[in-house]
C-alpha cells in the first residue's frame, strides 16, 4: 500500500532530506523544490547505482509508483552515459524492458545562494520482483533447476532480439541486472516475465557498417564482460551473448564465473558442476567463446537452437490416462500405496544423494590435487623463464649502454641532466638506467612469455611498464643516501615490481597482485638487512658496470628478483586472490 505521508528531498547536499511533509513544495532543510516538473513526488530512497541515486516516486498524473534515477556525478562522460540510457529506454516498448514515458527524462534545475544546481533525472516503470541474483542466492544457493534457467535464457534471448533489431547493445548483462516481475497469481518463477534492467552502459551501433565502429567506452563487469569489452575494443552484439552465457552458468552452478575460470586459459570449467542437457551446454559454451566471431552470429540463430533444445527435452509434467483409471478404481488402497511410494522414493533419493556426494568428494579431492600440481608447474615454469629473461635483459641493457655509441651518448646526456637534479655529491652514471631498463624489459618478457596466472599476454604494455618501473626504481635508488646501506635495494624493488605487476594483463585484483608481489619480493632483502648483512656486499651493485664482476652481480641480482617475483605472483594468484573472492571481494 502506497504511503502519501512523507517526501524525500533529492538534493545530494541536503543535510536532512527525509522526512518532508506531504504537500510541501520545498524542502524544510535546504529549500530545494520537492516536486519534479509538477508531476513526480519522491517518496523514498532505494539506494544507488553507478553515479546515480535511486528513489521511489509517486506519479500524480497516472497515480502509480515509479522509479527515479538522479545523476549526482558531474563529469561529462557520466552525463553522456546517463542521457544515452534515457534515449535507449525511451525507444523501447517491450515487457522485458522498463518503460519510460516520453517526458520521463528531464533536468531538475535549482538556483540557490551558492549558484545553480542541475540534476539530470530519469523516471521509469517500477518493476516489482526480485533479481535473478537474489533468487539464486536466497532460494537456489547450489544452482537453479536447469529447466528454469532454460526458461530464463529463452526470455533473455527474446529481449536481446528486440534490442539488437533496434541496433542497441546492453553491454552489462549479469544476474543482478535481470529481474522477474512478480506475477499477479504469485505462482512463482515459472510464470514470471523476465526484465532486463540498468541500461546505463547500453550502446547504439550502426547495422550498415558494424565492422567500422569506433572503440567503445571501457565499461565492463568483471567475470561477465567479454575480452574485447574489458580491453576497451570494438564491441558487437555478440558481447551480450558472452555475458548472457556466463550469467546462465552462474545460475546453473551457483558459482561466480571467475571462480570457475581456468587460471591459465580463462575458460570456464563448469560442466562437472551440474548435469545439464548436452545441447544446452554446447550452446552456452559457444556463446562464451573468447573470439567474438566464434559466437552465434545473431539472436535468430540462438532462438532456433533454443527451440530445438526445448523440443528435444521430455515433458516436465505428463499425464497417463491408464494410471489415472487404476487410481480411481483403487481409491481405498491409494493412501497405503501413496505412503509406500513416498517411502520408496525417499530411499531412492537417499541412495542417489549419498552416491552423488561420494562422487563429488572424490572429484573435489582429485581436482584439488590437480589444481595444486598445475599451480606448482605454472609457477616453476614462470620462475625459469623470468629468470632467463631478466638475465638476458640485463646483459642486453649492458651492451646497449656501454658497448654502443648511441648508448654512451644517451648515458652522457642523462648524467649531465640528472646530476644537478638529484643533487648527489657522487657522480651519476646515466648509462646505468639503460641497464636497469633492459632488466625490466627482460623480466616482463619472461613473465608474459610463460603465460601463467590467467594473463591476457599484453607484451607491449608489460614491456613498457617493466622498462618504466625498473628505470623509476633506479631513480629512487639514486635519491636514497647513503645507497650502500642496502635500503635502496628495498625501495628499488618496491617501486619496480609494483609498476611491472600493474602492467601485466592480469584479469582482476590488480592492486592486490601489485602489493603482494612487491612486498613479497622485497621481503627477503629486508630480512637480510634485518639480520645485519654487511653493507660491503652491495658495493658491486651500486658501482657503475665497467667490469665483469659488477655485470655478473647485477645479472644474478635481477635474475633472482625475477624468480622471487614469479613466486609471489603465484602466491597472489592461487592463494591470496581466491581467498579474497571467498570473502566476497570480486574486483
Amino acid at each position: 500500500m502506497f504511503n502519501t505521508s512523507e517526501i524525500h528531498c533529492i538534493n545530494p547536499d541536503c543535510l536532512r532530506p527525509y522526512p518532508q511533509l506531504w504537500g510541501h513544495k520545498f524542502c524544510s532543510c535546504c529549500g530545494a523544490p520537492l516536486q519534479l516538473i509538477d508531476r513526480y513526488v519522491p517518496t523514498a530512497r532505494l539506494g544507488s547505482g553507478g553515479f546515480a541515486q535511486i528513489y521511489t516516486v509517486w506519479d500524480q498524473k497516472t497515480q502509480t509508483e515509479k522509479v527515479l534515477k538522479v545523476l549526482v556525478e558531474e563529469s561529462p562522460k557520466a552525463r553522456e552515459l546517463f542521457a544515452q540510457e534515457a534515449a535507449v529506454l525511451s525507444k523501447l516498448r517491450h515487457p522485458g524492458v522498463p518503460r519510460v514515458d516520453p517526458d520521463g527524462y528531464f533536468q531538475r534545475i535549482w538556483v540557490h545562494g551558492k549558484g545553480q544546481q542541475t540534476l539530470p533525472c530519469l523516471v521509469m516503470e517500477k518493476i516489482h520482483g526480485q533479481t535473478l541474483e537474489e533468487i539464486l542466492y536466497k532460494q537456489y544457493p547450489q544452482g537453479c533447476p536447469p529447466e528454469l534457467v532454460l526458461n530464463w535464457l529463452s526470455q533473455a534471448v527474446e529481449i536481446l532480439h528486440h534490442l539488437h533489431q533496434r541496433n542497441i547493445i546492453h553491454r552489462d548483462i549479469k544476474p543482478s541486472n535481470l529481474m522477474l516481475r512478480t506475477p499477479p497469481s504469485q505462482r512463482g518463477e515459472w510464470e514470471s516475465q523476465l526484465v532486463l534492467i540498468d541500461f546505463g552502459g547500453a550502446k547504439q551501433f550502426g547495422a550498415a557498417n558494424i565492422g567500422s565502429q569506433p572503440r567503445s567506452t571501457k565499461l565492463f563487469s568483471s567475470g561477465y564482460s567479454p575480452p574485447e569489452q574489458v580491453l576497451g575494443g570494438h564491441v558487437e552484439p555478440s558481447a551480450d551473448f558472452y555475458a548472457l552465457g556466463r550469467t546462465m552458468i552462474e545460475l546453473l552452478t551457483g558459482k561466480h564465473p571467475v571462480d570457475l575460470e581456468d587460471p591459465l586459459t580463462g575458460e570456464l570449467h563448469w560442466r562437472s558442476q551440474r548435469n545439464v542437457d548436452p545441447q544446452l551446454a554446447d550452446l552456452l559454451d559457444e556463446m562464451m567463446q573468447e573470439e567474438a566471431r566464434s559466437r552465434p552470429a545473431n539472436t535468430v540463430i540462438l532462438q532456433r537452437r533454443l527451440t530445438q533444445i526445448v523440443q528435444a527435452l521430455p515433458n516436465r509434467v505428463g499425464t497417463n490416462t491408464g494410471s489415472v483409471t487404476v487410481a480411481i478404481a483403487n481409491t481405498k488402497l491409494s493412501p497405503i500405496l501413496g505412503v509406500l511410494s513416498d517411502f520408496r522414493k525417499q530411499i531412492q533419493n537417499s541412495v542417489v544423494n549419498s552416491a552423488q556426494s561420494i562422487v563429488q568428494i572424490i572429484l573435489f579431492v582429485f581436482g584439488a590435487i590437480a589444481q595444486v600440481f598445475r599451480a606448482c608447474l605454472d609457477t616453476i615454469w614462470t620462475m625459469i623463464l623470468t629468470s632467463i629473461g631478466a638475465a638476458a635483459g640485463t646483459f642486453s641493457g649492458y651492451v646497449l649502454a656501454y658497448r654502443t655509441e648511441w648508448g654512451k651518448e644517451v648515458g652522457e646526456f642523462l648524467s649531465s641532466q640528472l646530476s644537478p637534479l638529484l643533487g648527489n655529491s657522487h657522480s651519476i652514471s646515466g648509462s646505468e638506467i639503460l641497464l636497469f631498463a633492459g632488466a625490466g624489459f627482460g623480466t616482463a618478457w619472461g613473465i608474459v612469455t610463460a603465460g601463467g596466472y590467467g594473463q591476457r599476454r599484453r607484451f607491449l604494455v608489460a614491456s613498457l611498464m617493466g622498462i618504466f618501473g625498473y628505470g623509476f626504481g633506479w631513480l629512487i635508488l639514486q635519491l636514497i643516501t647513503p645507497k650502500e646501506d642496502g635500503e635502496g635495494l628495498v625501495a628499488l624493488i618496491l617501486a619496480a615490481v609494483s609498476l611491472l605487476t600493474l602492467g601485466l594483463g592480469l584479469r582482476s585484483h590488480h592492486l592486490v597482485h601489485a602489493v603482494v608481489t612487491a612486498f613479497g619480493t622485497a621481503l627477503p632483502f629486508a630480512f637480510l638487512l634485518y639480520l645485519g648483512l654487511p653493507p660491503t656486499i652491495f658495493n658491486d651493485f651500486f658501482s657503475p658496470t665497467h667490469h665483469l664482476p659488477e655485470l655478473l652481480w647485477k645479472i644474478g641480482f635481477f635474475g633472482f628478483v625475477g624468480v622471487v617475483v614469479s613466486f609471489w605472483l603465484g602466491v597472489s594468484h592461487y592463494l591470496v586472490v581466491p581467498g579474497l573472492r571467498l570473502l566476497g571481494w570480486r574486483y
